[in-house]
């Protein structure tokens, strides 16, 4: 059905001024997503909606839509010099769903979603939809302010990471079973990181993305959240409602690449917009999606300005930066002659450097006390380190390499461990060169890889307890934690983006047992600031023994910013039980168990140390002073000073 015409005019010249464009040109407009996209305006006492779009190679653009019968004849927009087309489009609705027709230098037309719209309609279709983000009333202004005391790094920070299409499908008539949405989430998701301990709840990418098994990496809509939950002002509300609970909320950020989809960025205008024209540089070949072309300077402002907006519009806490080390190598998963060197001759992007450099001094003087966390695998230098001082600029850095060594160090029987005990100590070598998060994340139970309880070896019985030794480990080592959902409660299957966790499992002790102690620990760590307060420097820990390979066992001691505040943790990794065994403490008096992995209340056997425990003058260790302990099989035990 024909809709009745609204007349187009040009959009005023104080919407987007000479100076907007001069910044966008310049790649260095902090707040594109104020000017660009399609925003409700009113122009001369009349409201409509206004549009903005770069598109400096196109013979033409025009606006289609619901509101036009998708006719590009409609509504042809108006080019200026500096390549940014704009139109007002009177009369037009909030909610109306809206493309871009491009017509390339070669004359082909084509259609396009827009890069800086609010909102999209559900997948498959790819239309854009008029938003107004700014209705939406904010109650969080308690957590806003404290958020930078609450996020410093001498502060607990336990991240759940979740994956809301498959965190939990409930029952429809349709379906069979659906996601929860936004909102549902609010009433669900938040009060289990509440009751489970966490500080802090990182989703997996919710910007716009079309194909369900991307997990979200493969962005259409940048600044969209998907519509799979809800409207934006859902999200808003499930943000918020994590704020009024005490939790921070961390977003997975994807600036690395963008897929091939033929309504998204690629060849926007007709040409390699957003990319490289060159593959050696343009392309992903392992993903299959293309690279953004940090060098261009209006590719930056829109990346730049995409960071800065979900701090803004959606007061994100954090943004956990995905595959830094494949943007800062040229030749990252590239053979020979597969790369174009830098102009220096090596293998860095300087262009994907500074790119990342100014974001994160943007972010951070912008917003202080947000977090901005690299998942970066190689050994780059002061990724943590403020740019200032030669670094990325980074809050904190995933540690992938204490990962793999400690799970490589696992996944052997443990009468083999003595001969790998180097995995478990090899990290402290390098634990302070950077701001670490321990990380257990999506990516080690995927692929193969199994689940975290079917790496561990042995029965049913001794995986439980490999895992609850490891996660006490964990928790107690320098830095701060990250764990998978379902991880927490040691679900026997890969995780499945389709479907949801293994729910029915905690109806068993065994994983009931697991979930108890992994909310334990998080509770012992918020409590004990020897666990927080100096996760970064040599203050913090000290070895007690890294020497015992014959028992696997390992036993070292945190300190808070206060000497007198520490902890001692030990670590059998053996299933036999160590009577006598004795470790050196460096302050003579009582000791009591903070936390036992080996209780009963967790499906262990039982074997704990109950009451005080006082030292003995028997030197040990190098101390003085000496405790004389029973250790548990399988079990990491946590002592403090009475």
């Amino acid at each position: 059905m024909t809709q009745k015409k609204l007349p187009g005019h040009p959009l005023p010249l104080t919407w987007i001024t000479d100076f907007d464009k001069h910044l966008f040109n310049e790649g260095t407009h902090e707040r594109a997503y104020e000017k660009f996209g399609a925003h409700l305006l009113s122009v001369d006492g009349k409201s409509g909606a206004g549009f903005a779009v770069w598109a400096p190679n196109a013979r033409n653009v025009s606006i289609i839509g619901d509101f036009n019968d998708w006719n590009g004849e409609s509504h042809v927009m108006h080019p200026s010099a500096s390549g940014i087309w704009t139109l007002f489009i009177e009369g037009l609705p909030e909610y109306s769903v809206y493309k871009y027709r491009i017509t390339g230098p070669d004359g082909q037309s084509f259609d396009k979603s827009d890069p800086y719209g609010f909102a999209m309609e559900e997948r498959p279709r790819t239309g854009s939809v008029i938003f107004n983000l700014n209705r939406y009333q904010w109650h969080d202004e308690s957590w806003m302010i404290s958020r930078k005391e609450r996020q410093a790094l001498d502060r607990p920070i336990s991240i759940y990471e979740a994956h809301l299409g498959s965190w939990r499908k409930i029952p429809d008539e349709t379906w069979g079973e659906r996601y929860l949405t936004y909102r549902e989430m609010a009433d669900f998701l938040i009060p289990y990181v509440m009751e489970m301990g966490y500080t802090h709840i990182e989703l997996m990418p919710i910007a716009e993305y079309p194909f369900d098994g991307s997990w979200g990496y493969q962005v259409l809509g940048f600044f969209a959240p998907t519509s799979r939950f809800g409207t934006p002002e859902d999200f808003m509300y499930f943000i918020d409602q994590c704020h009024l609970n005490g939790l921070g909320v961390i977003l997975d950020w994807v600036p690395a690449h963008f897929p091939k989809d033929g309504s998204g960025l690629n060849f926007f205008d007709g040409t390699h917009l957003y990319s490289h024209i060159d593959p050696r540089q343009g392309e992903h070949q392992d993903w299959g999606t293309l690279i953004f072309n940090y060098g261009r300077n209006e590719v930056r402002s829109f990346l730049v300005s995409n960071a800065l907006f979900w701090l803004d519009k959606y007061h994100i806490d954090g943004l956990r930066v995905d595959a830094v080390a494949s943007m800062l190598y040229l030749d990252y998963s590239r053979e020979e002659n597969q790369w174009v060197p830098n102009k220096y001759g090596g293998r860095e992007n300087l262009d994907a450097i500074h790119f990342i450099r100014k974001t994160n001094e943007v972010v951070h003087g912008v917003f202080p006390g947000i977090l901005t966390i690299a998942e970066e695998s190689t050994s780059w230098p002061m990724v943590s380190q403020p740019t200032y001082l030669g670094g990325l600029g980074f809050s904190l850095k995933w540690n992938m390499g204490w990962m793999h060594d400690t799970l490589s160090y696992m996944r052997n029987d443990p009468i083999h461990r003595r001969f790998h005990h180097n995995l478990m100590t090899f990290g402290m070598l390098y634990a302070f060169h950077e701001n670490f998060i321990l990380p257990i994340s999506h990516d080690e139970v995927v692929h193969g890889k199994s689940s975290m309880v079917n790496k561990m070896p042995g029965d049913e019985w001794q995986k439980f307890a490999n895992l609850r030794a490891y996660y006490g480990f964990m928790w107690s080592y320098s830095g701060k934690k990250l764990l998978f959902m379902g991880n927490e409660f040691g679900q026997w299957q890969e995780w499945n983006h389709d479907k949801g966790l293994e729910w029915k499992a905690l109806e068993a002790p065994n994983h009931k047992g697991l979930k108890r102690f992994v909310r334990d620990l998080n509770l012992v760590y918020r409590d004990q600031p020897a666990l927080y307060e100096n996760d970064f420097d040599w203050n913090g820990f000290a070895w007690i023994d890294t020497n015992d390979s014959d028992n696997s066992i390992f036993s070292f001691i945190r300190y808070a910013n206060s000497r007198d505040d520490f902890l001692v943790i030990i670590s059998n990794f053996t299933p036999v039980v160590r009577q006598h065994y004795r470790i050196g403490i460096p302050v003579p008096g009582s000791y009591r168990e903070l936390i036992n992995s080996d209780n009963q209340v967790y499906w262990g056997s039982g074997i704990i140390n109950d009451g005080e425990y006082h030292t003995t003058d028997n030197p040990s260790h190098g101390h003085s002073h000496s405790l004389e302990l029973t250790l548990p099989p399988l079990a990491t035990i946590i002592l403090k000073p009475v």
